[in-house]
C-alpha cells in the first residue's frame, strides 16, 4: 500500500504542476497601420484664373485694329 501511495503522490504533484495556471492564448499585439496622404493639390484653384488669362491674351493678339490701313488711302 505504501507503494501505491508514494505513485499516486508522485503522480498527483507531477501532474499539479504541468497544469499549473492553464490554457492561455497568445498575445497578438496589432500595429496601428498608418497611411500616407498626399495634400490636396493646389492646382484645381489656378486652372480657371489660367484658361480667363488665356482667353484674354487670345482677344487681344486677335484684335485687328483696321486704324492703321485707313490712314494709309
Amino acid at each position: 500500500m505504501t507503494k501505491f501511495a508514494t505513485f499516486a503522490l508522485a503522480l498527483g504533484l507531477t501532474a499539479s504542476s504541468a497544469l499549473a495556471g492553464g490554457y492561455v492564448a497568445p498575445v497578438v499585439e496589432v500595429e496601428p497601420v498608418v497611411v500616407d496622404e498626399k495634400p490636396a493639390s493646389s492646382n484645381a484653384g489656378l486652372v480657371v484664373p489660367a484658361l480667363l488669362l488665356l482667353g484674354v491674351i487670345a482677344a487681344v493678339a486677335s484684335d485687328d485694329d483696321d486704324d492703321d490701313d485707313d490712314s494709309t488711302n
